[in-house]
């Protein structure tokens, strides 16, 4: 069964939204960084597709990685259930910010 959360790290000040397969392993990943938020927005589908095509450093320039072991493995930090709605709006928001972002340094690098 599919989970979703968030999880605030203060240290890094870093909100942490996850999508989680029934294994625990991190499908997508949205976080919100520094008091901007800025976000980064990875799914793992997508991060193995661009491994598979070469495409990695260009993938994890625009929407960084997902975590790279199961959540059952952390130390989550006082964890706050989210409906999948709630994923879902902020993962469409972070992932069109990653998007214009991405366009922005490919118009200045032209």
């Amino acid at each position: 069964m599919t989970r979703w959360f968030r999880s605030h790290w203060a240290e890094e000040d870093t909100w942490f939204y996850f999508e989680v397969d029934a294994d625990g392993w991190v499908t997508r990943q949205v976080e919100l960084q520094g008091p901007l938020e800025k976000p980064i927005a990875a799914s793992l589908t997508e991060w193995n597709a661009a491994q598979q095509a070469g495409t990695l450093a260009d993938y994890e320039a625009t929407f960084g990685a997902t975590a790279e072991v199961p959540v059952h493995q952390w130390d989550i930090r006082d964890p706050q259930d989210l409906t999948i709605g709630e994923f879902e709006t902020v993962w469409r928001t972070a992932r069109a910010v990653c998007q214009t972002r991405a366009r922005a340094r490919s118009t200045w690098g032209a």
